[in-house]
C-alpha cells in the first residue's frame, strides 16, 4: 500500500520523533521482508502518538496504528531467572527450531522464550498461529476477508514457586551476591528460589541496550546467572551430616564414642587443622555436629574412606542433576577415586578423603542440591525437588519419595547435632535460633575456602577474611529445616564471598523460614530478646520494601 516509503517514513519521523538508526532499521526490514508482512515501526508507544498516527492517516498509506498483546512482567526481578524471559528470533533460534514452524518464527518481531520456563515450555506456551485469506485488488489493498482461522492460545502453566515468599528473599538478599531456596520437605516444592542480584526481564523483550546488557555482564555480581541451579560451591561444613550417617550406617562408630580434638591432626606427616586452633577437646558425634570440629570428622573420613563419602553423599542427592525445566543445571561434584584419576590421571590420597570429609577439595555443591539432601535429612525420604505445578489440564503431580534406606536411629543423631546446632549455647548457628519452640529450626553452618592468605600476606600484616578483596574471602552456607518437631520446610542460603555461615548465612535462612512459617514477616517475639530492638527496626524496613500479598495491607502476621 505504500508507494513512496521515504516519504511515508519522512512523516513518521515528524510524528513519532525517529531518528536516523530506526529509519535505517526499517528500511533494512523492508528489504528482507517479504510483501504485506507487517513491519513494527515503533513499539510501546503513548496515546498521543497513537492518536497522531491515527489522525494523519491519509498522508500514511500503508502505515495503521495497532493495538497488540506483548509480553510484560510485572513481578520484575522477582521471578526473573526461573521465569525467564522472551526476545527477538535469532538466526541461532531458526536453526534450532522445529522446521514447520520456521514461517512463524521469521515474522517481523516475532518472540519467543530465551531462557528459564519461557525456554523450557516454549512450543506449548506458543499455541497455534491463526491464518487468514483475503482477496487483494492489483494495487495491493485488501478488499474483502474469505477465510479466517483464529490463532489458539497456548495452555497455562503453574509453578509451584510463592510469590510473597519469592518477593520477600530477594528482598532479603539484596546488596548480596547470593542464592536462596526454601523447599517444601513433604513433596519437594520449591516455594522459593532465588539468586541475587536479580534483574529485570522486561528489559529483553524488545531487545535490550547494548549499554544495559554491558552492565549485566560485566558485573562481578553476575546477576544473569541463575546461582541456586548453575553454581557450584564447596558446600564446607554444611555436609557433615552426611558423613556421620556415613559411619553409623557402616558401624564404623558409636555416636557416643569420643574424639581428641587438640586443633589438628597429623596424617602422613602433614597437619590437617580444625577451624578452633586450641581444640574442642574430647567431643562425640552430636557435639561435633553442634559445633563444627573438623578433627572429629577427619577421624570418621579415615575410617568409611572416599567411597563411604560418596555413597551417601550420592544417597541425600550430591552430585545430581534433577530433572527441572532450565539449561545449564550444574551437577557439582561428588569425587572418586575414577574421577579423580579420569580428570587429573593421578591416584586419590588419603589427603583428598580429609578434604572430602568438610566439604572441601574437589567436593563442590549447588544450591538445589544442598537444599535436596536438607529436606531427605529432615524426612528419611528420598524427596525430589519440582517447580513445574501443571501445565494445561496435566498436572505434574509430586512423585512419592521413596524410603532414603538410613536407618531411623542414624537420622535422629544427625538431626539432633543440626538442633543443637541452633539451639545449643555452645552451637555454631545459637545467635540464628528461633525462640519460638513450635517453630524451631535445626541446621548446619558451613564456610568454604576460595583463597588461602598466603606466607607473604600474612608477612604484610594481612590476617581476616575482610582484610582480602571481596572475590577472595569465603563463602558464607547455612541449611535448615523447620519446624523441628514436624518438617515441613527446608532452606538453603549461599552468600558468595560472605565469610562466615554461622554470621552471615544462618540470619538469613532465620528469617526466611520464619516468614514461610508465618506466612509474612514474623512476630518479634519470634526471635531472642536481645536481638528484638535491632530485628524490630530490620522488620521495619523489611516491611516497606516487600510486596503485601493483596498490594494494599502490611505484611506483618499479627500474634
Amino acid at each position: 500500500e505504500t508507494r513512496d516509503v521515504d516519504a511515508v517514513l519522512a512523516n513518521l519521523r515528524t510524528l513519532l520523533g525517529l531518528d536516523d538508526e530506526t529509519i535505517q532499521k526499517v528500511k533494512a526490514l523492508l528489504e528482507r521482508t517479504q510483501s504485506f508482512v507487517p513491519i513494527t515501526v515503533k513499539d510501546r508507544v503513548t496515546w498521543e502518538e497513537f492518536s497522531r498516527v491515527a489522525l494523519n492517516a491519509p498522508v500514511l498509506p500503508g502505515v495503521r496504528p495497532e493495538m497488540v498483546l506483548s509480553r510484560v512482567y510485572p513481578f520484575g526481578p522477582d521471578f526473573a531467572h526461573q521465569l525467564g524471559y522472551v526476545g527477538p528470533v535469532s538466526e541461532t533460534d531458526l536453526s534450532d527450531g522445529e522446521k514447520e514452524a520456521e514461517p512463524l518464527l521469521r515474522l517481523p518481531d516475532y518472540q519467543i522464550g530465551k531462557t528459564g520456563v519461557e525456554r523450557s515450555f516454549e512450543r506449548d506456551l506458543r499455541g497455534l498461529p491463526g491464518a487468514q485469506r483475503v482477496e487483494v485488488n492489483a494495487g495491493g489493498r485488501t478488499m474483502r476477508e474469505l477465510a479466517l482461522e483464529p490463532p489458539v492460545p497456548g495452555p497455562d502453566l503453574q509453578i509451584t514457586l510463592d510469590h510473597h515468599l519469592q518477593n520477600f528473599m530477594r528482598v532479603r538478599l539484596e546488596g548480596q551476591s547470593a542464592a536462596a531456596i526454601v523447599m517444601d520437605v513433604t513433596n519437594g516444592d520449591l516455594l522459593g528460589c532465588t539468586s541475587a542480584p536479580s534483574f529485570d526481564p522486561n528489559l529483553f523483550v524488545r531487545g535490550i541496550s547494548s549499554a544495559d546488557y554491558g552492565a549485566l555482564r560485566e558485573s562481578e555480581f553476575r546477576p544473569l546467572a541463575d546461582k541456586t541451579l548453575q553454581g557450584a560451591y564447596p558446600p564446607g561444613s554444611t555436609i557433615k551430616m552426611s558423613n556421620a550417617l556415613a559411619a553409623l550406617e557402616s558401624g564404623v562408630m558409636d555416636p557416643e564414642e569420643t574424639v581428641q580434638c587438640n586443633g589438628f591432626i597429623e596424617i602422613s606427616g602433614r597437619r590437617f587443622h580444625c577451624w578452633k586452633k586450641n581444640g574442642h577437646g574430647r567431643i562425640n558425634m552430636v557435639g561435633a555436629l553442634r559445633e563444627s570440629c573438623d578433627v572429629y570428622f577427619y577421624e570418621v573420613a579415615q575410617r568409611i574412606g572416599i567411597d563411604g563419602i560418596f555413597a551417601m553423599n550420592d544417597r541425600l542427592g550430591l552430585g545430581q542433576k534433577y530433572d527441572l525445566p532450565f539449561a545449564g543445571i550444574a551437577h557439582g561434584n561428588n569425587p572418586t577415586r575414577e574421577w579423580k584419576q579420569k580428570t587429573y590421571g593421578q591416584e586419590w590420597l588419603i589427603g583428598d578423603t580429609i578434604n572430602a570429609s568438610i566439604g572441601q577439595g574437589f567436593t563442590l555443591a549447588t544450591p538445589i542440591q544442598l537444599a535436596t539432601m536438607t529436606a531427605r535429612l529432615a524426612t528419611g525420604t528420598a524427596v525430589l525437588p519440582r517447580l513445574i505445578r501443571s501445565v494445561g489440564e496435566k498436572a505434574s503431580d509430586a512423585s512419592v519419595a521413596k524410603p532414603l534406606g538410613v536407618s531411623s536411629e542414624a537420622l535422629a543423631i544427625a538431626r539432633q547435632g543440626m538442633f543443637e546446632v541452633s539451639n545449643h549455647e555452645r552451637g555454631t548457628a545459637y545467635s540464628s535460633r528461633i525462640a519460638d519452640p513450635t517453630r524451631a529450626m535445626a541446621g548446619k553452618t558451613g564456610t568454604s575456602q576460595v583463597f588461602s592468605i598466603t606466607a607473604e600476606e600474612r608477612a604484610t600484616g594481612l590476617r581476616t577474611q575482610e582484610e582480602l578483596p571481596w572475590n577472595r574471602r569465603d563463602h558464607a552456607l547455612y541449611v535448615a529445616f523447620a519446624p523441628f518437631d514436624a518438617p515441613r520446610y527446608a532452606v538453603t542460603v549461599v552468600v558468595e564471598h560472605g565469610g562466615g555461615g554461622s554470621t552471615v548465612a544462618a540470619p538469613i535462612a532465620r528469617d526466611m523460614l520464619l516468614f514461610a512459617q508465618h506466612g509474612g514477616l514474623p512476630p518479634e517475639e519470634s526471635y531472642p530478646t536481645s536481638q528484638r530492638t535491632r530485628i524490630r527496626e530490620d522488620l521495619a524496613v523489611l516491611s516497606e520494601r516487600i510486596l503485601p500479598p493483596d498490594g494494599s495491607t502490611p505484611a506483618v502476621s499479627q500474634t
